[in-house]
């Protein structure tokens, strides 16, 4: 009896692969489902739960949930652009058709730390990343700045984010301004941080970087929420 149920499963199988030509191919699900809040977090999600970074082009279903009156989803790309509002809550249920791009979602007031994006089609072409030659060097002032707002930035004094710093000493100016934030430097031979927590003001810090390796800054507390930064250190 056995024998005979595993042939019948074995000719349904061979059965269904030549209905279909003989390729068997996932389907992909057309439902998604974006939240935003109630903390400072923002996600675009498939039906198991795993995060949204391609999809095929055509058109989906998204489940939007806005748990925060301070945060809002918008969600924009070719051919899309819609938003839940600031001061409200609740759910709704988007009907989406994406084409071949780059699609991004973000809270407009906290853009700065709540944002993702995804491919849909074809993967644009890949950039070359800038040469070291754009590195800061120590005769640069930099500024890092914490709050009042959740984002935390270093930049230089004429307002262009830092990404990559070459070996040296540098003077950087420290902004501390809020009382549930605090600006914490982690680099290889340097670790400081504004203390305590309900700190607010500003420092001169002298830091030197004396080998490569990763310039981190962060806010203790919320550094999981999007408070955090880095810059390459180069030779």
């Amino acid at each position: 009896m056995a024998r005979v149920v595993a042939l019948g499963t074995a000719l349904l199988v061979a059965a269904l692969l030549a209905a279909g030509g003989g390729d068997a191919k996932l389907v992909q699900s057309s439902k998604l489902h974006a939240r935003v809040g109630p903390g400072f977090s923002i996600s675009l999600t498939n039906d198991s739960g795993a995060r949204v970074t391609r999809l095929d082009p055509g058109t989906y279903e998204i489940e939007v949930e806005d748990e925060s009156e301070e945060h809002n989803f918008h969600l924009r790309g070719p051919g899309v652009d819609r938003m839940t509002g600031i001061g409200e809550t609740g759910k709704e249920l988007w009907t989406v058709t994406f084409r071949d791009g780059v699609y991004s979602y973000v809270c407009d007031p906290h853009s700065g730390t709540m944002h993702g994006s995804f491919t849909v089609g074809k993967p644009p072409p890949t950039t070359t990343p800038p040469p070291a030659g754009g590195a800061v060097t120590p005769r640069t002032r930099l500024v890092l700045t914490s709050g009042p707002d959740p984002v935390i930035s270093l930049k230089t004094a004429a307002g262009k984010a830092v990404k990559v710093m070459k070996l040296g000493t540098y003077t950087v100016v420290v902004r501390d301004r809020s009382r549930i934030h605090n600006a914490h430097v982690v680099a290889p031979g340097f670790n400081r941080k504004t203390s305590p927590l309900t700190y607010t003001g500003t420092q001169t810090w002298n830091v030197k970087l004396g080998k490569p390796g990763v310039f981190r800054f962060l806010c203790d507390p919320h550094a999981l929420a999007g408070m955090r930064g880095s810059a390459k250190i180069v030779r």
